[in-house]
Parts: structure tokens; C-alpha cells; sequence
């Protein structure tokens, strides 16, 4: 495969070279056909509170957010940089709270090297790397944050004779400890926050804690395994993306890129439920070399034990984390839970890859305050999104009446489901976001190259489409719904595209973006996102970072902050060059937030020795709350 290897691609572009999409799609006059749809430039798709319309405009270089002068906004925006540091606005001030290698018990001071990274030992000791979604959470007054490690870099954290693949067990334990999910407890004193070291409250969990599987997959065919015959525990969670917190304080991390970590060394088992999902040929990390549990060709149903949303008990170091399957296996980005008008747990969840699928899972009982819902995650249903032209959407049930699949194949076999029920297949959906102080949600559809060009891994069609309306879509957009009677339960909904992520000072056309892009705002790739206690909306970018081409003059990734009133979007940080900005919280006041910065390149924030994946403070300098 030329002169990379697999852990040099990125994992879309992992995924297509185990399982090559072919041209089927082809769109000679795609934004022609975009931008006439219904809704467009007939005046019917507006953004902001209806006082923009996103139509007439569309195209043209006037803004909503030049003309705003940024009156709902504490901070005056920022440029854009293309260097190795992290920047904020005036008037604010930043620090690290923690860096991969940091220790988290007293017995790993010292553990990290700027030369050689982390001992195997030491390993389960220290803070992960790629630090991803994160939340904080109040313990008996104490503040406590549970942090995703998406992925490890091996070519860092391996010795550099075995050049970035594991050359014996030891190194894919060293691997496997460096990801999973930290929770640690941190306080603040006169440098600012630290971790506190030595706390009861802190833990790791890795790709080898022990868990549980919950709700109807547990226990099934499909689950069984050697190592264990009844299908109800399994070890691990893996490739921890995005996150989420439930209404009764618990943290909810995802499993997005799981498929990468299997691998065959012998006739491995084929078909759709492997293919859909990715799973087959080499591993990314050579697992299967060295634990047969990653070995497809000795355990076929191993994979089907990840890709779920997995609950923990930050309060309770002793506690046995559950992988919740009612919520459905796929490449999950967030989980996003609201509680419903009628009393009813929902949960809003994206498909991390081009061409899937939006969901959303409503529990069968109601949540009383005050009471552990646990339960409720295991008794549901699953819907999938579909959008229609006019502005409307519906969720369609996944349930074997509609998909033809028996009640545990739609859990563990999910995008397949999706597919047989008609949803709308979307531009990579990533994090959702639900507005505090309104009936809404967004989600972040990042990016997808083969829209309009090749069909998804299922073969679903992937032409453009009123959420997703440009082919080849490298820029990205966040679509926006309403619930019907005000009801995050219900199944029906209003729509629009909060915003059109382009470049105006290259494109006059569907490519510049929507009227709330401007040369001083513009980003590509929107991921995460996260709404702070008045209602604004914060949007993290994982995209192109040359500064080039279809990309220049917006830089490194960066964070803006956008109001869901006026539309109007502003810079707010941006991060080191070749780093992604990638998970957001508040402490208990509001006076400091947490930013993640991930695989960021050159020797940032050391300024030696090896890049250091890690979580950012940033605060007000007057002290005031910021989120």
C-alpha cells in the first residue's frame, strides 16, 4: 500500500482501504440540483431564529455576523494561526491541566520520557493519550472529570526498532493501557488546576477492564465467545470518541473506530455484518498477533461486543462499567440525553462515517429526579432518522416490523437496520448537542468526500440531499431539528442547516458556505460541540489544517462559539498545528473550561521531546464565568 502503513492513515481512510467503495454516484451538476431543492432558494430554509433566511442569500458575502458586531459575545474573535501553540482572546488566560504520561498515583512520578513516552508498567498508571470527550462531575463536592483516550500513536509510545507495530505482547499491553478512559479528581489552588494525585476517586479503564453487556443483545448467540460461553461480560472499551453524562450524573463514553483493532490470522468469517462494519484483514495495531480475543478468525463474535455506548460510575472506582446494547453498534460519536416532555430518557446519537446514520433511542419508562435510570437504557427503542425535503423529519422505529431483522440482530447488526427502515444517510454525524434553554438539537455532520461520488459501505445511495447538499462535501454543516409538540420523544420534527461550513474567498457558490460564513470566521470539518449554560453554542473542528488550497486562510482546527438566535459564529481558540480540538466541560462555577487538544505535532506543549496529546484550562483572566 504505497509508502504508508495502516497506522499512517487516517481511519476513514483505514476503513476504505480494507473495503474499497466503488464509483456509482456521479453528479455533473450537483450544487445546480442542491441549490434549486425546495427550501434553498425557495426562501422556506431559515437559520437563527427565522430573522435569517437561508436561501436568497445563500451564496452572497454579506453576513449576518458582520452586520451583529458580536453583541452576545464576552470576547472579541481571534485570527486565525498556523503555529505550534495555543491561542485565546484577549482578556483570557490559559494552562495545562494534564498531558499524557502525567501521573495520576504517586508510584508513576517520573514515568514519562521525553525519549522513550511511557513504560509498559507504568502504563495503567498514567493520564491516556488522544484525550477525547470528556465531562466533569461533582462528587460530594469534589470535582472529578472522566476523559476519553481515543487511540494511541504507536510510532511515540513504541520503542522506534519496531516502528510504530507491536513486536511482542508486552507492546500491545503497553497499547492497549494507554487508551480507554480516565477518571481523576482535580482541585484548584493558587497555580491554578491540577490533578489530585493519590485521590480514591481516580482510575483508569482500559482495552482489559472487566465489563458487563446490558439490555437485549446481552446473553445472545451473537455475544457468545469462548472466553466467555453465556455472553455477558466482555473486557475493554475501545477507541473512545465522543462522550456524554446521564441525567443522574453518570458518564457515557463511545465506541467509535472499534473495528480497526480486529484483525485475522487465518479464514476469517464474511459477509455484511463484517463488511458493513469494516471488520476484516489486518489489524491497525497488530493485536491479533498476540491476544487471539482480536483474532476474527478465532473469535468471530468479539467484535460484535463493541461499538456501544458504555456507562461508568465516576463516583465509584469499584464499580463494573456497563456497555448499554439498546442503544444500538455503530461507530458511535456522543450520546446525548435530554429528558422528554412526557418523562422519558432519550438519547441523540450520530454514526461517525460517510454515508450512516443519525439516531435516537426513547426509553419505554419515565426518570424521576433523583433516581438512578440505569435501568431505563435497557428497555427502549431505537429510531433512525430521515429527513425530508420540505423541512420536515420523522424517526422511523427500528423494530422487526419495519427492518425484517429479529430484535437482537437490529441492536447488534444497527446500520443494517437503519438501512432497511429508509433512513437518510448523512455527511459523517458526529456530536449532537442539545439546547438547555430550548426545545433543539444539532449535529455536526463533519465532512464526507463521497457524497454525490460512491455509495456507503451497505451500498445505500449517497446523493446529495436537503441536510447534505453538496457533492464531494469537504467543509462540512450543522444540521438543526425541532422536535413536534416541544418533545424531544416524539417522532416527528422541523428542520434546517444551522450553518454551511466553506471558504467565500475562494468559492461565489454552495462552497462558500452559508450567509454566516465570512472570511473571518470561516472553518471546515465541524466535530465536536457542546452547549455551555446560556445557550451558546460551542464548535470544535477536526478538518485540513494546510492553510492551502480549498483550505486557505482558515488555518489550524480551532473553537468558535456561535448563538442559535442571530446565527452569528466567531473564533474563539484555536490549537497547535496538526492537533484536532476535540472534547469541552465547565467546572462546578463555570469560570474555567476544559478543552481537549489531540495529536497535536511538533513537541507542543514540552517544547521537547514528543508531541503530548492533552487537556487545556482556560479561564477569564477577571475571573468571571465563561461557560
Amino acid at each position: 500500500m504505497s509508502d504508508k502503513t495502516l497506522i499512517d492513515l487516517s481511519w476513514d481512510d483505514f476503513d476504505e482501504h480494507r473495503d474499497p467503495r466503488s464509483n456509482e454516484n456521479q453528479f455533473d451538476t450537483v450544487v445546480e440540483k442542491a441549490i434549486s431543492r425546495r427550501g434553498f432558494l425557495g426562501g422556506a430554509l431559515a437559520f437563527g431564529s427565522g430573522a435569517a433566511v437561508f436561501g436568497t442569500g445563500l451564496f452572497s458575502s454579506t453576513t449576518l455576523a458582520q452586520a451583529a458586531g458580536h453583541e452576545k459575545f464576552a470576547f472579541e474573535p481571534i485570527d486565525i494561526a498556523t503555529d505550534f501553540e495555543v491561542h485565546v482572546p484577549a482578556g483570557y488566560a490559559h494552562d495545562i491541566l494534564v498531558r499524557w504520561g502525567d501521573p495520576l498515583w504517586s508510584e508513576a512520578n517520573g514515568a514519562y520520557s521525553a525519549e522513550t513516552g511511557v513504560s509498559v508498567a507504568m502504563s495503567d498508571k498514567v493520564f491516556g493519550e488522544n484525550t477525547d470527550g470528556m465531562e466533569l462531575f461533582d462528587v460530594d463536592g469534589k470535582e472529578v472529570i472522566a476523559v476519553n483516550s481515543e487511540y494511541v500513536n504507536p510510532k511515540i509510545n513504541l520503542p522506534a526498532d519496531s516502528e510504530g507495530t507491536p513486536q511482542s505482547a508486552d507492546e500491545v499491553t503497553l497499547l492497549k493501557n494507554l487508551q480507554g478512559v480516565t477518571v481523576m479528581e482535580i482541585a484548584r489552588g493558587d497555580a491554578g488546576y491540577q490533578v489530585v494525585v493519590d485521590s480514591p476517586l481516580n482510575r483508569r479503564i482500559t482495552h482489559e477492564t472487566q465489563m458487563v453487556l446490558s439490555g437485549p443483545l446481552a446473553g445472545h448467540a451473537l455475544v457468545q465467545t469462548h472466553a466467555d460461553p453465556e455472553g455477558m461480560t466482555v473486557k475493554g472499551t475501545m477507541n473512545n470518541c465522543g462522550s456524554g453524562r446521564t441525567l443522574w450524573d453518570t458518564y457515557l463514553t463511545c465506541e467509535e473506530n472499534f473495528n480497526g483493532y480486529f484483525g485475522a490470522t487465518g479464514a476469517e468469517p464474511t459477509g455484511e455484518s463484517y463488511s458493513r462494519y469494516g471488520i476484516g484483514g489486518e489489524g491497525r495495531y497488530a493485536y491479533e498477533l498476540f491476544d487471539p480475543r482480536y483474532d476474527i478468525s478465532v473469535e468471530p463474535n468479539e467484535p460484535h461486543r463493541h461499538g456501544f455506548v458504555t456507562e461508568i460510575n465516576p463516583a465509584d472506582p469499584t464499580s463494573t462499567p456497563v456497555k448499554r446494547t439498546a442503544l444500538g453498534r455503530f461507530k458511535h460519536e456522543n450520546a446525548e440525553m435530554v429528558h422528554a416532555k412526557d418523562g422519558r430518557v432519550v438519547v441523540y446519537m450520530g454514526d461517525d462515517e460517510r454515508g450512516e446514520y443519525l439516531y435516537k433511542f426513547v426509553s419505554n419508562g419515565v426518570w424521576e429526579v433523583g433516581t438512578d435510570g440505569g435501568a431505563l437504557l435497557d428497555d427502549g427503542t431505537l429510531f433512525v432518522a430521515k429527513f425530508n425535503d420540505d423541512m420536515t423529519g420523522e424517526w422511523l422505529p427500528l423494530t422487526p416490523e419495519t427492518t425484517g431483522m429479529e430484535a437482537a440482530e437490529i441492536l447488534c447488526f444497527t446500520r443494517m437496520a437503519a438501512s432497511a427502515a429508509g433512513g437518510t444517510t448523512m455527511d459523517r454525524p458526529e456530536w449532537v448537542a442539545a439546547n438547555p434553554l430550548k426545545v433543539e438539537a444539532y449535529c455536526a455532520l463533519t465532512n464526507n468526500k463521497n457524497r454525490g461520488v460512491s455509495p456507503n459501505a451497505g451500498g445505500d445511495d449517497t446523493s446529495v440531499n436537503a441536510p447534505n447538499p453538496r457533492e464531494t462535501n469537504n467543509y462540512g454543516q450543522i444540521v438543526r431539528w425541532t422536535p413536534a409538540d416541544e418533545n424531544h420523544a416524539s417522532d416527528s420534527f422541523g428542520w434546517d442547516l444551522y450553518v454551511m461550513a466553506g471558504n467565500p474567498t475562494i468559492y461565489d457558490n454552495a462552497y462558500a458556505g452559508s450567509d454566516n460564513i465570512n472570511p473571518g470566521n470561516m472553518f471546515n470539518s465541524p466535530d465536536g460541540m457542546a452547549f455551555d449554560s446560556q445557550g451558546m453554542l460551542w464548535i470544535q473542528t477536526d478538518g485540513d489544517y494546510k492553510n492551502e488550497g480549498d483550505f486557505a486562510g482558515m488555518g489550524n482546527n480551532q473553537m468558535l462559539v456561535g448563538d442559535p438566535e442571530s446565527g452569528e459564529i466567531i473564533r474563539f481558540m484555536t490549537v497547535p498545528n496538526g492537533a484536532e480540538v476535540t472534547g469541552l466541560c465547565w467546572n462546578l462555577d463555570k469560570t474555567v473550561a476544559f478543552v481537549g487538544v489531540q495529536h497535536p505535532a511538533g513537541s507542543w506543549p514540552d517544547g521537547n521531546g514528543k508531541p503530548r496529546s492533552s487537556v487545556v484550562a482556560v479561564w477569564r483572566e477577571d475571573g468571571a464565568v465563561i461557560g
